[in-house]
């Protein structure tokens, strides 16, 4: 797996994440909630599968700006 979710678009996903799966152990919303496993998962590792295949690389590796992919 190489990287190639990185900065903001991290962040996000964890935060997205955590607040679905917040939210539906709150009872707030349905069983859908459980969804935010994806996004916090694909934050957490780095990875998004989906990416490749679309070719996009937000990791921002080659901007040389140290990036958090490495």
């Amino acid at each position: 797996m190489k990287c190639n979710v990185g900065g903001i678009d991290r962040v996000l996903r964890i935060i997205v994440g955590l607040a679905l799966i917040g939210m539906t152990i709150a009872g707030m919303i349905g069983v859908w909630g459980w969804i935010g496993v994806v996004p916090l998962a694909t934050g957490l590792f780095k990875f998004c599968p989906l990416y490749p295949i679309l070719g996009i690389n937000s990791c921002g590796t080659g901007s040389g700006g140290g990036g958090f992919c490495k």
